[in-house]
């Protein structure tokens, strides 16, 4: 998958098995997941009234699932917003690189799992907005 910065996210419907003993969800690289995954990582027991997120990345792609629970994510490039609500396990949110996303509104009990391209890089990371807009005025 080609990497571009025009998309405010996309929602992917993950394989649901269906089972009476209780559902299952995959997620395989390069099938469901456009790239390989190297990271894996969860939020969860966020306090009411608190965020995540609040950076962008450079090179790093993601998808988030609202394995439990549910929440809200909001994209910016920079030119416009757009806002998910993530409640079905079974349904992830590609975020692409150069989209600054912000989760919010998290239920009691909710976890926030996230499949990451790449390994943990400090580098990888535009924390604060200013910095973020003016990294995107000179790409």
């Amino acid at each position: 998958m080609e990497k571009s910065n025009t998309s405010l996210g996309q929602i992917i419907s993950l394989p649901k098995v269906v089972d009476p003993r209780g559902n299952l969800t995959v997620a395989e690289n390069m099938k469901e997941i456009p790239f390989h995954i190297s990271r894996v990582y969860w939020t969860y027991d966020v306090p009411s009234g608190s965020f995540r997120g609040g950076h962008a990345h450079k090179h790093c792609r993601e998808v988030i699932v609202a394995v439990s629970g549910s929440f809200t994510i909001t994209l910016d490039n920079g030119r416009e917003k757009k806002s998910y609500t993530l409640n079905r396990p079974y349904q992830g949110l590609l975020v692409d690189t150069d989209i600054w996303r912000t989760l919010d509104d998290f239920s009691s009990g909710s976890v926030c799992l996230v499949l990451a391209e790449d390994l943990f890089d400090e580098d990888d990371y535009i924390r604060n907005y200013k910095d973020f807009i003016d990294y995107l005025k000179q790409k």
